[in-house]
């Protein structure tokens, strides 16, 4: 009897630690092939009402550089499986971080890393430029959709006037535009630059990105700091023959080069938007437009080389002409350093942003010196208390981007783990930009829940029906509240997972496992498009009471205007002299009606000799 009652007691406990398990699993196994986004699992210190609301549109993003190997690839002329294996340990990386943004170096040096007909490979990628990778492989197209899978936007950065890295020419691939098209380019320094003032490269540079823009599912155009370059002492940049032959407003040297770029810019701005109008455009200047001393528009700083004067890059003008979505100022100075303080020049940026967005770019890997003249970054606490400078400007700052992907991948003084474990604990939704898109998808058609006492499982059909610009759902967002608490999509701390289909109107699933049993919850389920504009919510609400429950929330029967952008964009009446529509609270609109159907509960039975053994009921 001893030995029965001892078989019987490990089989009990088998079953016991092994039944959450096959519930999970069984509940994975109906499943369709979707993609899941970052999924967030709520803890009880998250939903502490005491603590501040974090933001829930932030844009939070980190730049992988290839140039020089710097981020990625670690090694050049790696087998596929080797940088694609290396490429997901960094946005898992920045998932864990809360990161929702990657911006990806894919032209570092008039190359390319990717297929195009324009430009050789990257010598950076396959070790030798021009040389293709093993078995034919593009690996844009891996980038982009593990980016999305992650979570994040995809970004392609472009280097616009840089040809090369050194002087060495015979290293340079047959079809390299320095070969074809020597006259374009100028030596300066220890490398080749294209010349922005002859029409030609303008012209070869927009092909080179539009081919891009019109081949690839990008989120965003980039471009990085370098436009002109940074002076060198005893060296000229020598364009004086296109200087002569391409000013026909006799304009001073400066203000013609400074007209070279802006007409780069304005017209790459609206080739992007017709080519594709959900494709954002954006650039990350040297941090410092002008010093006050030499320009009554400038900063209260004293910056040796101010973009406007220096580099000839007029950033505040593309943002006050509406030429670029964005802007990320490199701010990598720290918050004591005297020259340039760090708030100094966030508020310079939040007044001259001129209602486009503005994030701003943070020098991670200056968590790594230790320099005599900016010993701040020795402290951990120098770059949270940045982000929660940039907080402290919650109508004009829309976040940040590190550089660069190594280093937050390194965690410097534990830097990453202040991301992960306070200030990005919640998620955050990538802001959206109204003078592109202000209309939101229409919310999902069916949403469905069956709950059992050790998981939750949500089913929806999106509706098949575009919005009026025709865009349908590309993502949607999964909320969960417990009795008692505000039911209102506005806190991201609620925000139990971002699920991303593979395929846009298919149905999606979504298995909740942290659910605790005789726990009463609402689930509120919207409808994202690939510009962040949120739909109303359906909601679903259990009581949990009973062993199974199956419940429906019954559609929402709303007018065509109604489905309009949620949450609603700060200040921003007008932009690139187009209207903008008014945007409803958040809050509206939020209940549905329900459909709830509970099964009854189960006849009880007799106890048998394993019941009666054991006590149970």
């Amino acid at each position: 009897m001893r030995s029965a009652a001892l078989f019987y007691w490990f089989l009990f406990t088998a079953f016991l630690l092994s039944a959450p398990a096959m519930l999970r699993a069984q509940a994975a196994d109906n499943l369709p092939s979707l993609r899941i986004t970052r999924p967030i699992v709520l803890r009880e210190d998250l939903q502490n009402a005491d603590a501040p609301v974090p933001p829930k549109r932030e844009l939070r993003a980190f730049w992988i550089a290839t140039v020089a190997n710097i981020d990625w690839p670690s090694q050049r002329g790696m087998a596929p499986e080797v940088y694609r294996r290396e490429y997901r340990r960094l946005l898992d990386a920045g998932q864990r971080a809360g990161l929702n943004a990657v911006f990806v170096q894919i032209r570092p040096a008039s190359d390319a890393f990717y297929k195009s007909d324009l430009e050789p490979w990257s010598r950076y990628l396959t070790g030798r430029q021009g040389k293709a990778p093993i078995e034919g492989d593009d690996p844009l197209p891996f980038l982009i959709s593990e980016a999305h899978r992650h979570g994040m936007e995809f970004h392609a950065w472009f280097n616009p006037y840089r040809a090369t890295m050194d002087t060495v020419t015979r290293s340079l691939a047959s079809n390299h535009p320095l070969r074809q098209h020597p006259e374009w380019f100028i030596k300066y320094s220890k490398q080749y630059l294209y010349n922005p003032g002859l029409p030609e490269v303008r012209t070869h540079i927009k092909r080179v990105i539009l081919d891009v823009v019109r081949r690839y599912d990008i989120d965003g155009v980039h471009f990085d700091d370098y436009f002109y370059p940074y002076p060198e002492p005893g060296i000229v940049f020598h364009d004086e023959p296109a200087f002569a032959a391409h000013n026909p407003d006799r304009l001073s040297l400066a203000d013609w080069r400074r007209q070279n770029v802006n007409t780069l810019i304005h017209d790459l701005h609206d080739s992007i938007l017709t080519a594709k109008r959900w494709v954002k455009f954006g650039i990350s200047p040297f941090g410092v437009w002008m010093n006050k001393s030499a320009h009554p528009d400038g900063s209260d700083t004293r910056a040796g080389q101010p973009s406007y004067s220096n580099l000839y890059a007029d950033s505040r003008l593309w943002l006050r002409s509406g030429w670029i979505d964005y802007i990320v100022p490199q701010l990598y100075w720290s918050t004591k350093f005297k020259l340039v303080p760090y708030a100094t020049m966030v508020e310079w940026w939040a007044r001259n942003r001129f209602e486009r967005h503005l994030y701003i770019g943070h020098g991670m890997y200056r968590m790594r010196e230790s320099t005599r003249s900016d010993t701040a970054w020795r402290n951990p606490r120098e770059l949270p208390t940045q982000v929660r400078l940039n907080r402290s400007y919650p109508d004009d700052v829309q976040g940040s981007v590190y550089f660069s992907a190594n280093s937050l991948l390194n965690n410097p003084l534990h830097t990453t783990d202040s991301l992960r474990l306070d200030l990005y604990r919640a998620p955050a939704l990538v802001p959206p930009m109204p003078w592109l898109d202000s209309l939101a998808p229409r919310p999902v058609r069916e949403l469905v829940l069956n709950r059992t006492r050790a998981v939750a499982t949500l089913t929806w059909v999106p509706d098949p029906v575009p919005a009026e610009d025709g865009d349908l759902a590309a993502y949607y967002v999964l909320y969960r509240f417990e009795r008692g608490q505000v039911m209102a999509p506005a806190d991201p701390r609620h925000i139990l997972a971002v699920v991303r289909p593979t395929n846009l109107g298919q149905p999606a699933t979504f298995a909740d496992t942290t659910a605790r049993p005789n726990v009463a919850y609402s689930y509120f389920l919207t409808a994202v498009d690939r510009l962040h504009n949120e739909s109303v919510p359906l909601r679903v609400f259990s009581e949990g009471k009973l062993p199974v429950e199956v419940l429906a929330a019954a559609p929402i029967n709303m007018p065509a205007q109604a489905h309009r952008p949620l949450p609603p964009v700060a200040s921003v009446p007008k932009a690139a002299g187009r209207p903008v529509s008014p945007v409803p609270s958040e809050v509206a609109r939020a209940e549905a009606a329900k459909v709830k159907i509970k099964t009854k509960p189960p006849v009880k039975k007799r106890r048998g000799f394993f019941a009666r053994l054991f006590g149970l009921k």
